[in-house]
């Protein structure tokens, strides 16, 4: 998942232990072998995801009074993963546990509050965003063919230049499943995620001009035929320099760092937990400020 996503991921079960009521006796569940209270889930819970749920509802009431996020920041975010993860957003979403996008919001809502926390301690200097501006790449929009041998990775290369689809040849061919019957579609391929791709792959496919369908490209997960279907243009340093300064932060934002704001925003706080079988729940965070 992206590094900007920096709240916990959690399960449902989590979540729901916030709305357990401590002192209540009320029925959750009945049988005829007895019946089982608020209390004992919620103590059950406890014993499990106690101190997890617990640092992640005290995170979203101190962060909430102190750094807003609006909805449309929310919704940017996740159209922005949308657009990286193509057609796999669902799944990615599936993989790392979560329900629906409902779901994964929350936890991305904390995760941005928690960011905004932690970049007032990051520093940049001026030559640190030129540097990252002299190698910026615009973002890509990209698919692609991948095939085990040269001679099929040449077949492939004929069939499109004859005319036949992208997309149908890539259903067809592709041995990459998780992106073949999307058309081949990889989604956006920018500065932030490209590391996540072959290095020969990353240098072909910027290299291509919108449009434009490669040669076959070897690289350790076999041969490529790369086609890029948007390609953005270049702004002038000043025009980005706002965005550049926050990639450079985030990209200097660590478990350290983070730590370090949280423990802050809870000092700040002043808060204090009275249920003594969750009293050391926030004390990891500190350990982990400390080192």
């Amino acid at each position: 998942m992206k590094k900007w996503i920096l709240a916990l991921t959690l399960t449902g079960g989590v979540l729901t232990l916030g709305a357990c009521n401590q002192s209540g006796s009320n029925t959750v569940a009945e049988s005829k072998a007895g019946n089982v209270t608020q209390e004992e889930l919620y103590n059950a819970m406890k014993d499990k995801v106690g101190d997890q749920a617990l640092q992640q509802l005290m995170y979203e009431k101190v962060l909430s009074k102190n750094y807003k996020i609006s909805d449309k920041e929310l919704n940017e975010k996740i159209d922005q993963l949308k657009s990286e993860l193509g057609a796999n957003f669902e799944a990615t979403l599936a993989q790392y546990g979560y329900k629906s996008e409902a779901d994964f919001k929350k936890t991305m809502k904390l995760g941005m509050m928690q960011e905004k926390a932690a970049m007032k301690d990051v520093k940049v200097t001026e030559k640190e965003l030129k540097d990252y501006y002299d190698n910026y790449q615009p973002d890509i929009k990209a698919r692609h063919i991948l095939v085990a041998d040269e001679a099929t990775a040449n077949e492939v290369k004929k069939k499109l230049d004859d005319g036949a689809k992208f997309e149908d040849v890539a259903k067809e061919y592709s041995t990459d499943t998780a992106s073949a019957q999307n058309g081949g579609d990889l989604g956006t391929i920018n500065n932030t995620n490209k590391a996540q791709y072959d290095p020969d792959f990353v240098k072909a496919a910027f290299a291509l001009k919108a449009n434009e369908i490669s040669a076959p490209v070897k690289t350790q997960f076999g041969y490529h035929i790369i086609q890029v279907t948007e390609k953005k243009e270049k702004k002038p340093y000043e025009e980005m320099k706002k965005e550049i300064e926050y990639q450079v932060k985030q990209s200097k934002l660590t478990s350290d760092v983070i730590n370090k704001a949280m423990q802050r925003e809870l000092k700040a706080a002043n808060v204090k937990v009275t249920d003594k079988d969750l009293k050391d729940a926030l004390e990891a965070q500190k350990s982990a400020a400390k080192q």
